[in-house]
């Protein structure tokens, strides 16, 4: 299969780090267009994974909906649990993570935002993520019956345990077929395709990489320190495709990285809410913007320049499916 880019969008409510069912101005949206003209430019096609308030906002959902039907960008499903229909759980920060609410919640929730999106679209979305990478087995089960084919929730090498959520340690980093028992477990002819932002390491050998990174964040010894001193060593510099932790060199490096370690996929991911300056931590002033989309730009160039392949989700999915 030819090298594919893949860009994977959060596209949420201004709000951040607050998990309030009010909290729903929508004013990062309007930025869209601006990123949608770099995208153009390139012809990279973008997957935009839209949260309830944003499917249910007129001039939201109608802005991507003008995209989406001149076939320029993919709309899938993003579920954040406190502003998600019917909102009976306790307010809590465990109860932010999907995962961790009961099954009969989960399905209730994915159901509403899903029954909307298909309302919004006239189809049936392909594409989930979970808010907060809050995935299990529950939220597996739940997409599956709702018709989903591809999540991209998964985030390999990561442990979110101290924050409440998952632990996807041993998730593996390249994309792969899966049943909703056992989301980390490969099965060949799993009924789910779990396409994962691209993670990993600026060195060949991702698993022994992987291996050690493990014991050292498993340690009682002083993790930050060991993991800063590695880092700048190049023994285990750790990276994620995502323009809101790195530049645009840093990312090319990851690329090429994953590329040498035999994947095929590369998902970029990112908020929307981090086009509105002081919205969130990666974009404080207005001047950091065109840094931030240069950044990307960066990758899209990279991608162009090297044969790489843009491509929605869903397509990924379907060219992947038969090979895996």
């Amino acid at each position: 299969m030819r090298a594919c880019l893949v860009i994977t969008i959060d596209v949420e409510e201004d709000s951040w780090d607050r998990f309030q069912e009010a909290d729903d101005s929508l004013e990062n949206i309007s930025r869209i267009p601006m990123l949608q003209a770099l995208f153009d430019r390139y012809g990279a096609v973008p997957t935009y994974l839209v949260t309830y308030p944003v499917v249910v906002n007129r001039l939201a959902m109608g802005l991507l909906r003008d995209i989406y039907d001149k076939g320029r960008c993919e709309i899938g499903a993003h579920c954040h649990p406190w502003n998600t229909p019917p909102v009976r759980e306790a307010s809590s920060f465990q109860n932010t993570y999907l995962c961790n609410l009961p099954a009969d919640l989960v399905r209730e929730k994915i159901g509403t935002l899903t029954n909307a999106l298909r309302d919004r679209l006239g189809a049936q979305p392909a594409s989930f993520r979970a808010g907060r990478w809050g995935f299990g087995s529950d939220v597996a089960a739940a997409i599956r019956e709702f018709g989903y084919q591809i999540d991209s929730s998964v985030t390999p090498y990561w442990d979110w345990r101290e924050f409440g959520g998952p632990d996807f340690s041993d998730a593996p980093s390249a994309p792969y077929l899966f049943d909703p028992e056992n989301v980390l477990e490969m099965k060949p002819r799993g009924g789910l395709m779990e396409i994962p932002p691209t993670i990993g390491f600026l060195r060949d050998d991702f698993a022994r990489a992987a291996r050690l990174r493990r014991r050292i964040t498993r340690s009682r010894v002083a993790r930050l320190h060991l993991m800063g001193m590695l880092d700048r060593l190049r023994v285990l510099s750790f990276r994620w495709l995502t323009p809101e932790l790195w530049n645009g060199a840093e990312m090319v490096a990851l690329a090429k990285s994953f590329l040498r370690n035999g994947g095929s996929v590369l998902n970029m991911s990112f908020h929307s809410v981090t086009l509105l300056p002081g919205k969130s931590e990666y974009v404080q002033e207005e001047s950091q913007v065109p840094i931030f989309l240069s950044h990307i730009e960066t990758v899209l160039s990279f991608a162009a320049e090297n044969g790489i392949q843009f491509s929605s989700l869903q397509a990924a999915g379907a060219a992947l499916r038969p090979l895996l």
